[in-house]
């Protein structure tokens, strides 16, 4: 299986936060991505689940 093989479902998006900045997440879809502007972090979607780790994050230009 692919990390995009199973849709993000975008419902999601209203009970998950940052879990660094505690504020709302943006879903960009063309990377699979929920983006924090507040913390400058993108956490990754895979498979359909977001992975909320700042670990696993990536810093935004």
């Amino acid at each position: 299986m692919t990390e995009t093989s199973q849709p993000f479902d975008r419902r999601m998006l209203e009970s998950l936060i940052c879990p660094q900045s505690r504020t709302t997440l943006k879903y960009d879809a063309e990377k699979q991505e929920l983006v924090s502007t507040a913390a400058n972090l993108a956490f990754p979607i895979r498979n359909g689940i977001p992975v909320m780790l700042i670990d696993e994050a990536r810093a935004l230009d």
